[in-house]
């Protein structure tokens, strides 16, 4: 296998490595470190290659732990990632039926929230046996794609906010990037207060009218607009963009 891996490397000089089903055995048994000491020492990726933490041993090697499938321990301290399938397989299968597949919106609260905590979503798309996507996972690709249109700027680019106060509300979550806060709504709220924080100006992400919002010392509540269809096109999570917040 370290031939072969050595030659991956050496002919195409990938970004990422992420290796898998470790479990079975120790990272002396894989000899791990004896690639990864390669791999970070000698290879003509050792400045730029980023690998993930599945190389026998406990997970403590590489860069970035890998949860899946909500399973794991994952924290600011190291950068992780989640990954799934839509369905309840990572491959194409075929007796998968549509209550096994997450919808759409349940496929963007899962990556709000994650994003919210730091991390990174690698949702895994299972091909069929001819290379053709399903449409039901091209559907669910779209739908999310068509969210991160309108919503994209409250996901890309972003850290967590670490200042954030503890929430009971489990359908608010908070994203940040440079001076400016977003507030990520996983059920429509007529108000919402965000504590600790003093804004400049406060945006619904795809609406253009104005959103009334209130300062109260540090605290700050947002009252949502009156909307109908025709006037917003955003469904499944809304974002209000806090600007100059501090």
């Amino acid at each position: 296998m370290l031939p072969q891996l050595k030659d991956l490397v050496n002919r195409y000089q990938p970004d990422i490595i992420w290796p898998d089903g470790e479990w079975d055995h120790s990272d002396t048994i894989w000899r791990s470190r004896e690639f990864l000491s390669w791999l970070y020492n000698e290879s003509p990726v050792k400045n730029t290659v980023v690998t993930n933490d599945r190389w026998g041993g406990g997970r403590n090697h590489g860069g970035f732990t890998t949860t899946e499938y909500g399973s794991g321990k994952a924290s600011l301290e190291r950068p992780w990632e989640e990954c799934r399938g839509i369905g309840e397989s990572f491959g194409y299968n075929r007796n998968e039926n549509l209550e096994q597949y997450q919808t759409s919106r349940q496929l963007v609260h899962m990556l709000i929230d994650v994003v919210s905590r730091g991390g990174n979503l690698l949702l895994n798309i299972g091909p069929a046996a001819d290379g053709t996507i399903p449409v039901i996972m091209q559907q669910r690709l779209k739908d999310m794609g068509e969210w991160l249109k309108i919503n994209g700027d409250a996901i890309y680019g972003t850290t967590a906010w670490k200042e954030a106060p503890a929430q009971k509300d489990k359908t608010v979550f908070f994203t940040r990037k440079g001076n400016d806060l977003y507030v990520l709504l996983s059920s429509w709220k007529q108000q919402v207060t965000v504590p600790g924080v003093k804004a400049g100006s406060v945006a619904l992400l795809g609406f253009k009218g104005k959103i009334n919002h209130k300062q109260q010392g540090n605290n700050i509540t947002i009252t949502a607009p009156s909307l109908s269809p025709a006037e917003f096109e955003g469904s499944h999570a809304w974002v209000y963009k806090i600007s100059n917040a501090f």
